[in-house]
């Protein structure tokens, strides 16, 4: 996976890496209290960590939740609601919009920014990562399990939650 980040440094990801660092993301997220079936959301650009985040939700059982970084403090209030995210990984953008949400979020125990998403109470995806564990087993999930948690647009009405299985 080849990355470039805001700043127009470049790198090269192999699939050993985004293992390692998904399974120490697994063990941040399970150190933050982060449970089989519990929903993390995604709020993040094509990055190297919107990958790595969804290795780990997968592999822990939990529910990965992409949403758009487009999204607007309603459109992310509603489905943040809705779906009882404990977490949510950001990026600067996102965290802009969500942050002033938070109060409004009782679900939500913790936000993680990535790359300059920087705010008093939120966690540090690389200082999360650093001491963490790169070994990991993954949970034994079923086929039929939750995975993946997603959204419609809600064009046409309220969005509706659409949650799919490892087996999608």
């Amino acid at each position: 996976l080849y990355c470039e980040d805001e700043a127009g440094r470049t790198t090269a990801l192999t699939y050993w890496d985004l293992n390692c660092q998904a399974n120490r993301l697994s063990h941040a997220l399970t150190a933050l209290g982060a449970q089989r079936g519990d929903r993390i959301a995604i709020v993040l650009p094509q990055r190297a960590e919107t990958a790595i985040a969804h290795i780990a939700c997968y592999q822990m059982g939990a529910v990965a939740m992409p949403l758009s970084i487009l999204f607007g403090p309603e459109a992310l209030e509603y489905r943040m609601r809705d779906s009882a995210a404990v977490v949510a990984l950001v990026d600067e953008t996102s965290l802009a919009n969500l942050w002033p949400l938070r109060d409004r979020l009782p679900a939500l125990k913790h936000v993680i920014g990535v790359g300059g998403a920087r705010e008093s109470a939120t966690c540090d995806f690389d200082a999360l990562l650093a001491n963490a564990s790169r070994r990991f087993v993954p949970v034994d999930t079923e086929a039929s399990e939750p995975a993946l948690l997603i959204y419609t647009s809600g064009t046409t009405g309220p969005p509706e939650s659409a949650l799919k299985a490892h087996s999608v």
